[in-house]
């Protein structure tokens, strides 16, 4: 009988989505095959100490993190000096996908469509006129550095940005205003290191009470509808997979990601590359795998793999 991989299964954390994390952490848990793994849990709120005293005996890391703290490459920096393999992208991946700024910098120098944008940091004069000038309205605001549209609002009149703003620093020293783009929401998996695959896409439609895909839409039962594979043409649906690989690819990430889009008209425009999309069984990549024909297990198993795969192959360079 083969050796069970002793698998290290952190969620919780301190950022604002510690809740979904906990949440992912409990169904990543009852999913994965115990065959397998023997899995011990860890919550980095609490028991960072207990890890990094186990870190001799890991085999591997499942990281089921969301937000600061967890998917911004400071988990990931711990893993690399406790030696431990793990799933998806390393710190420069993980650091660069959630920083909004810099992940636009980096779409712009790689041909990827991101739509046009101001950055602001916290002791900025914002200028409602300049803004409305160079992005027009309505307009989106944005922490740089928070998941799950986590202090986002869109903005439909001049008088409202200075609020938008000043809402969006309370969760990160850095903001980023957009412009708004009407269209089909969506979005496209990728998985694989060096060879990548795109998943099929998902189209998402909020229901009439929710104008954006908004913390409350992406976590209530009910709220919205999610098709797969999305309802758009085969020339739109190859753009879309060809731009979320090389997001993957500009982003420097590892192992897997998810890119959100908005499809309006013939143009795909990329909003941000997630390294740790959310891992419930009825999240958004693991839904794209199902229709794959992965299960939740397989690809919990192909993700820990492809880590194990990354760490093995740096230890030969």
């Amino acid at each position: 009988m083969m050796k069970k991989c002793r698998l290290a299964l952190l969620s919780g954390g301190v950022s604002s989505e510690r809740e979904v994390s906990l949440n992912s952490g409990d169904q990543v848990f009852a999913a994965l095959d115990k065959e397998k793994y023997d899995i011990i849990r860890y919550d980095p709120k609490t028991d960072l100490g207990r890890l990094v005293a186990d870190a001799p005996q890991i085999d591997a890391a499942l990281i089921v993190l969301h937000g600061p703290y967890g998917e911004d490459g400071t988990v990931q920096g711990l893993m690399e000096l406790l030696s431990i393999p793990y799933q998806g992208s390393g710190v420069l991946g993980s650091a660069l996908a959630m920083n909004k700024v810099a992940s636009k910098q980096m779409y712009e120098k790689n041909g990827v469509p991101s739509p046009a944008y101001l950055a602001f940091k916290a002791a900025a004069e914002v200028d409602p006129d300049r803004c409305v000038e160079h992005l027009g309205l309505p307009l989106v605001v944005k922490p740089s550095a928070a998941g799950s549209s986590v202090g986002l609002s869109i903005v439909r009149s001049r008088t409202d940005i200075v609020p938008a703003v000043e809402k969006a620093f309370l969760h990160d020293a850095a903001v980023v205003m957009e412009a708004y783009i009407t269209g089909t929401e969506l979005t496209v998996g990728v998985i694989g290191n060096d060879d990548l695959t795109a998943m099929p896409i998902i189209e998402i439609i909020p229901d009439e009470h929710h104008e954006f895909f908004d913390y409350e839409a992406k976590y209530t039962a009910g709220v919205t509808r999610e098709i797969c594979p999305a309802r758009i043409s085969a020339s739109a649906a190859r753009k879309a997979q060809d731009y979320a690989i090389k997001a993957h690819r500009a982003l420097f990430c590892d192992g897997y990601s998810r890119s959100d889009m908005i499809l309006s008209g013939d143009a795909v425009f990329v909003l941000e590359t997630n390294t740790i999309p959310g891992m419930t069984a009825t999240s958004l990549l693991p839904q794209a795998a199902k229709v794959a024909g992965m299960s939740f297990t397989v690809l919990l198993d192909r993700l820990i793999e492809l880590g194990i795969e990354r760490f093995q192959k740096k230890g030969d360079v």
